[in-house]
């Protein structure tokens, strides 16, 4: 078999099980709260089939529940309703007819549930909440153990009657299998607490019976989490064991290797890792994990996941021996495509996830479908079909002003449209905010997301007029205008007069701030706390304040632990329920919300946004018959987020068209043998 020319080791087939897959690249199992009435959705279908038609090899559908217990919310996805069989088989259906493979992630979350749903209390090993504000959950008795040992065996048997291609069991992230693992959260007295043998003894019934349940024939694997990365937690030397003992009794295909537990604490911020992680930050654990499976008879194959945003970082960790397969959500999330375009030599049209997770991990927490700051169309793959040409004579010319993300977006939207666009941008430089946000070293991966844009506009012949300002005596000669023109900064006032420093200013000359630098945050979001760590790390002494008690209070926790252990470790000093009241000869006052006191700190400089002004332009004052619409922070100053979103929606809102498809681009990894 020809083996391809820059990745030889990521697109040769593999067997995994009793499944033959066309690739080593996989899609792991990610929530995606598109569930319907706790059902699999037609969301759901056109989303997994998107990502199969893109190149994947195979894809693991996302946590299915095993039992009532388990649902926390409606759009958690159950298995054991016999009215999901039909559902499923209609995603494996899709999955397969475009060569990928499907898996199902069976599970029980345990305590991670608030019951509030399901009207009853979560389960767990022990009484032990798994966060400082979380209920805790019920004991479970032996009669409940046994219960769900058998619902995950007719759950995984529901799943092989849909036609799913093979299970995962999924003991991972600090769910129910998981919390009988582990010393932090199992304090039993009985046969499955204590030693490690009693702790181990969930997980092996549960494995026993799902492999009894589908026999020998199935595919069956373990998503494991190789370290709790938290005190008195598992650790890798424990899970090393673990994994060794379970697949040394039981027949197991594959081990999928993560990492961290569902836990109030920093762990559950390495979980989906964002971009202040380094890429190879988790690799050893695989290959740790790997390492202590030598000599087992039937040898499972072991897969590895989280920050792999390229291909070509798969085809190291594949090619130096660390693992036999290699997992990308949100590199999935961000690009369905991506496997295809890198197997066709296209990986600069690749759509780049950046690691932000301000679309994926924070709706997740917000119990809100998945969405993607550098692909809106991620989850709405059937209202938002692929870009493509309209018919001939539909063509109309698009005026954005503005060349920000929301204004590069639209224009590249517009133009992969068919539109003639033309971009008018005031400053010498396409980017907009963005361009201060990448001056920030752990921010700097926004930069391939303006690539990406400006490689769109580029590609699609956008004419491009830097230093060009709409003014009242330029109205255009255009169909329709978006604007897209950002807004004006805003200091905080202060009683002395005069304002605190913006973040534009801040960052315009830091050395200018002097060593005492004080913060405050009135956004809620990553600007603030980014800018108080980037200070930090460049030796000043910096104070955070938080008027509303915390930071980057609407960050989600699979960022915001891991951000306040590193503002720890750079003693970032936080000050909660206080506010800025003036600045004034080196010294900050700031008043105590809860006492009505103030105090006195040194502060050479003090740094206090508040939301931009949102910038009004000539909106409604050109004549004409042009369409005007406006997007981003000209609205409603916030996220890149937003602005990529509403830039995108506009785009493809200016007018009804009827889309002459163009061909769709046939994947060429391998074909599969005949089933």
């Amino acid at each position: 078999m020809r083996r391809h020319p820059a990745y030889p080791h990521v697109f040769q087939p593999i067997r995994v099980g009793t499944t033959e897959i066309r690739n080593r690249i996989f899609v792991p199992a990610h929530t995606t709260n598109f569930g319907e009435s706790n059902l699999p959705s037609d969301r759901h279908l056109a989303y997994h089939r998107a990502r199969a038609a893109g190149g994947a090899g195979l894809i693991i559908f996302e946590g299915i529940r095993v039992h009532r217990s388990s649902l926390g919310r409606q759009q958690g996805v159950n298995g054991y309703e016999r009215d999901c069989i039909p559902r499923f088989r209609r995603i494996a259906d899709a999955v397969q007819a475009e060569g990928a493979r499907l898996f199902g992630q069976i599970i029980h979350l345990g305590r991670h549930i608030d019951g509030n749903y399901a009207r009853m209390p979560s389960w767990s090993a022990s009484a032990i909440p798994w966060s400082a504000t979380a209920p805790p959950p019920h004991p479970m008795t032996l009669d409940e153990i046994a219960m769900v040992v058998e619902a995950h065996a007719d759950v995984a048997e529901n799943l092989i009657e849909a036609g799913l291609d093979g299970v995962e069991l999924q003991m991972a992230h600090g769910h129910l299998i998981q919390q009988f693992l582990s010393p932090a959260s199992n304090q039993r007295e009985d046969a499955y607490g204590g030693s490690p043998e009693n702790r181990i003894r969930f997980a092996r019934e549960t494995l026993r019976a799902v492999r009894d349940r589908i026999g020998p024939d199935r595919t069956l694997g373990l998503r494991i989490s190789a370290d709790e990365f938290m005190e008195g937690g598992l650790t890798l030397e424990d899970m090393r064991l673990v994994v060794r003992d379970l697949v040394t009794e039981t027949r197991v295909d594959f081990v999928n290797v993560s990492h961290s537990a569902y836990h109030g604490s920093y762990t559950v911020s390495t979980q989906m890792a964002d971009m202040a992680f380094r890429h190879e930050q988790f690799q050893p654990l695989t290959r740790a994990i790997r390492a202590a499976l030598d000599g087992v008879a039937h040898r499972p194959r072991v897969m590895t996941v989280c920050r792999y945003q390229h291909v070509a970082q798969a085809e190291r960790m594949i090619a130096s021996g660390g693992a036999d397969m290699v997992g990308m959500a949100r590199a999935h999330i961000a690009d369905p495509e991506i496997v295809g375009k890198a197997e066709e030599g296209r990986e600069a049209e690749t759509t780049p996830c950046i690691g932000c997770n301000q679309g994926c991990a924070n709706f997740l927490a917000l119990n809100l479908a998945i969405t993607c700051l550098s692909n809106p169309r991620a989850g709405r793959e059937v209202e938002w079909a692929a870009p493509e040409r309209v018919n001939a004579g539909q063509d109309r010319r698009v005026l954005v002003i503005g060349g920000g993300p929301a204004g590069m977006e639209a224009a590249a939207t517009a133009a992969e449209l068919g539109h003639e666009v033309t971009v008018w941008e005031r400053s010498d430089r396409l980017g907009g905010a963005l361009n201060r946000v990448v001056e920030m070293p752990l921010r700097t991966e926004f930069g391939k997301l303006m690539d990406r844009q400006r490689a769109r506009l580029a590609a699609e012949g956008v004419a491009v007029m830097l230093e060009t300002e709409a003014t009242a005596e330029t109205p255009p000669d255009a169909d329709a205008v978006i604007w897209a023109i950002g807004a004006d900064p805003v200091g905080q006032g202060l009683r002395s007069g005069g304002t605190a420093l913006t973040m534009e200013a801040a960052l315009a000359d830091p050395a200018a701030l002097g060593e005492d630098v004080l913060l405050v945050d009135h956004l809620g979001g990553w600007s603030v706390v980014s800018l108080a760590e980037h200070l930090a790390d460049l030796g000043k002494r910096v104070t955070l304040v938080a008027p509303s008690g915390t930071p980057g209070w609407t960050i989600s926790m699979y960022s915001s632990f891991a951000l306040r252990h590193r503002l720890r470790e750079k003693n970032v000093r936080i000050i909660g329920h206080h506010a800025l009241i003036d600045h004034a000869g080196g010294r900050a006052v700031l008043r105590d919300l809860s006492l009505d006191a103030c105090s006195e700190l040194p502060a050479s400089a003090v740094i206090a946004p508040l939301p931009g002004k949102p910038r009004d332009g000539l909106r409604g004052s050109w004549g004409g018959d042009a369409i005007h619409v406006a997007v981003g922070d000209c609205l409603s100053a916030r996220t890149a987020l937003e602005a990529v979103f509403e830039g995108h929606e506009a785009a493809r809102q200016l007018w009804p068209a009827s889309p002459a498809r163009r061909p769709r681009t046939k994947a060429l990894n391998s074909p599969l043998p005949e089933r």
